[in-house]
């Protein structure tokens, strides 16, 4: 009976402490270089540090994903997608592929 309440104890502490975790851009180049660049990002670079709008005005005729703080991702490699992370200021922080 005791080693039941301890474990149905923990188990409820565990669901408890449990949360998503949060988003950060990689610490990397703010634009992928040379081989890394699998999807094409380069020509966009010029976007790091704009506002998060000014893709509004970019057309870009492949797979994007624009990263907020605090969004949930898929962990799906897709290595021609750009990934535009968007920090809590609304700036474009960082592109990378994938």
């Amino acid at each position: 009976m005791r080693v039941t309440v301890g474990i149905a104890a923990l188990c409820a502490l565990a669901a408890c402490s449990t949360r998503p975790p949060a988003i950060v851009a990689p610490a990397v180049d703010p634009v992928p270089i040379g081989a890394a660049d699998t999807c094409r990002a380069t020509p966009y670079g010029y976007l790091v540090g704009q506002d998060a709008t000014a893709l509004e005005r970019v057309l870009i005729l492949r797979q994007v994903r624009v990263i907020r703080p605090g969004d949930a991702l898929t962990e799906d490699l897709r290595p021609e997608r750009i990934n535009f992370y968007i920090g809590a200021d609304e700036s474009i922080r960082t592109i990378t592929c994938g």
